[in-house]
């Protein structure tokens, strides 16, 4: 079957059997679906999710699939949808797969689990949420990485996530390499999403992620039906493949492939503890850094210089607040509520919070400038002027919640209680928690469906 780049990722996806993961790989994983189901249903209760809910005629127990944080029920592909909006919709999920994976995989999986009719252990769950962050990092990657393709104007999360969302449902289901070809290959219709958001302030960000979601669920359940998919979606050469059509021609699909199995791409996902884009994290915590190691209050500055790269200014260098989606973009709104709040949380979200006037104070005292020389991918560097004269600056290069300095067990969780316990009650989020944490010990992992609302 392996003639193609497309039919030897399936070859690979369709052959992976749970024991090829670490420990380490598999703790991994539960700490993303936890994450994603507290961010989740906390986002619930968001505004977007409630226009999706609105537009979609969701209002009743109507349907056999969840909603999650809520007591409505829809059609799966439908719940894919909303629960994906849900799980971006806060700036609070995971970051470094497709990028949002957990965003895209979860709630997609979650759907198909709610229609399989036998036992589905929880290591088959958890290979499939493994498999969908897998592929969806892989096409990213093949596609040039997130500062080529993002750089395009496309959003990764809603491009490359559909392929995510099909691999992780077509291994729940069971497909053997053929029908995750069909699916991947289908997948591609449904792949879309563009950096056009970013320049008003726009929610369409949270659509992306629940479209991939949807998108991958239907390309899944499509293939199912014996919809066969494009064999040629990966030729690079192929005019109308994904990577003539979304790359220019250019990436490499051999990244597709290469190494498969030898580094699980989780292992490189983040897990955010502020809620604003991943962009502005390492600037928060390069303030926590100077005020820390200079003994400093936010009351001591005097003015604060940001040099980003091209890349990174315009997507998270801009100063106008006149939603909340523009707040949880900014860079310079990031640092200013660190400074005005001393963090950067769901209420520093709020309308009142970055409309306060005292923001915009901040703001005034802020340059942030394009250095021409950063790379892309560089990490801002953050200066600070103090009221007696001092100059202090710094880079912290791994953002808290990085593979490289991840969050600890005890923030983890108290993320995921706080969240979860909000929108579902302490006792449903405990055991919710409980079971995401024991999930490949659970001979049924639909028994996650008891506690999601």
């Amino acid at each position: 079957m392996a003639d193609t780049v497309l039919q030897s990722l399936a070859l690979k996806v369709a052959a992976t059997a749970f024991d090829d993961f670490p420990q380490a790989t598999i703790r991994k994983a539960k700490q993303h679906v936890l994450d994603t189901f507290g961010v989740a249903v906390a986002g619930s209760a968001s505004a977007e999710t409630r226009m999706v809910l609105a537009a979609s005629g969701v209002s009743a127990a109507n349907g056999s699939s969840l909603i999650w944080g809520t007591p409505l029920f829809a059609d799966a592909r439908t719940a894919a949808l909303v629960n994906g909006v849900s799980a971006h919709a806060l700036e609070l999920d995971d970051s470094g797969g497709c990028d949002h994976s957990g965003a895209v995989v979860l709630p997609a999986v979650v759907a198909a689990l709610g229609e399989v009719t036998r036992p589905v252990h929880g290591k088959e769950f958890l290979k499939s949420v493994l498999i969908g962050y897998e592929v969806g990092r892989r096409v990213l990657e093949a596609a040039g990485g997130y500062e080529t393709h993002n750089g395009l104007g496309w959003h990764s999360t809603g491009t490359c996530g559909a392929f995510g969302a099909a691999a992780a449902v077509g291994t729940l289901i069971g497909f053997d390499a053929q029908r995750i070809a069909s699916a991947l290959g289908l997948a591609c219709s449904f792949s879309g999403g563009t950096w056009a958001f970013v320049h008003d302030g726009s929610p369409a960000k949270k659509l992306h992620a629940g479209r991939a979601a949807e998108g991958g669920f239907l390309a899944a359940h499509l293939a199912a039906s014996g919809f066969v998919g494009p064999g040629d979606v990966f030729d690079k050469s192929a005019w109308g493949s994904f990577f003539q059509a979304f790359c220019r021609g250019e990436g490499d699909p051999a990244m597709l492939v290469h190494g498969f199995g030898e580094n699980w791409r989780i292992e490189r996902c983040s897990i955010k503890p502020h809620a604003t884009c991943r962009g502005t994290h390492s600037a928060i915590d390069a303030i926590d850094k100077l005020l820390g190691d200079q003994e400093l209050a936010s009351q001591d500055i005097a003015a604060i210089t940001v040099d980003m790269s091209g890349f990174q200014f315009g997507m998270c260098g801009g100063k106008v607040l006149t939603s909340r989606a523009q707040a949880q973009m900014s860079l310079p709104y990031a640092i200013a509520a660190r400074l005005q709040y001393g963090k950067v949380s769901l209420a520093e979200l709020e309308e009142r919070a970055w409309r306060d006037l005292s923001i915009d104070r901040w703001l005034q005292r802020m340059d942030v400038r394009i250095d021409p020389a950063m790379s892309d991918e560089a990490e801002p560097a953050v200066a600070l002027a103090t009221s007696d004269g001092r100059h202090v600056k710094t880079t912290v290069d791994f953002p808290l919640g990085s593979p490289a300095n991840p969050l600890s067990d005890d923030r983890l969780i108290g993320k995921f209680d706080e969240l979860a316990g909000s929108a579902l009650g302490r006792e449903k989020a405990n055991g919710l928690r409980d079971r995401v944490l024991t999930l490949d010990t659970c001979s049924d992992a639909r028994e996650l469906l008891e506690w999601l609302h």
